[in-house]
């Protein structure tokens, strides 16, 4: 039985098909740089608190514990939407491994691919999600008071 060989314009089309989620990769590597750079910051800022916090006393150790806290939340919702951000990476990657498995082998497997977009799809809106919620968070944490604006 002879081995099948896809045609050249067979691979020109998988190659146009698996363009958009390519461009997909290219968006969420964007996302994780951003997160990773939000995650570092807040990591540097946390550092710096544990660093003053033995020596703080009254107001301003309560103020620290407070804001440690706070950074401690950010960094789990940051780690989410890291861990949520890659795993939708990596399904983008399988589904167009999938899309070149399909044309080279002639499998006939459009559900799995289709699923395994829409997973990509729903692990980068959980990412963004948090996301939000993390800047939202940091956002409420940093709000100047009233009497500081009069």
């Amino acid at each position: 039985m002879p081995l099948y060989s896809p045609t050249v314009s067979t691979i020109a089309e998988t190659i146009q098909v698996s363009l958009s989620p390519v461009f997909m990769l290219a968006g969420i590597g964007a996302l994780l740089n951003v997160l990773a750079g939000r995650l570092s910051r807040v990591v540097d800022r946390a550092r710096a608190l544990e660093v003053l916090h033995p020596r703080s006393t009254g107001h301003e150790h309560d103020r620290h514990v407070t804001e440690l806290r706070l950074l401690n939340k950010r960094i789990g919702i940051i780690n989410a939407a890291l861990l949520m951000g890659v795993s939708s990476a990596v399904m983008t990657c399988v589904v167009v491994a999938l899309l070149f498995i399909a044309a080279l082998l002639k499998f006939h497997i459009g559900q799995y691919v289709a699923a395994g977009f829409i997973l990509a799809m729903l692990l980068l809106i959980a990412s963004l999600v948090a996301f939000m919620i993390e800047v939202r968070v940091s956002l409420r944490a940093i709000r100047i008071r009233d009497e500081l604006l009069r």
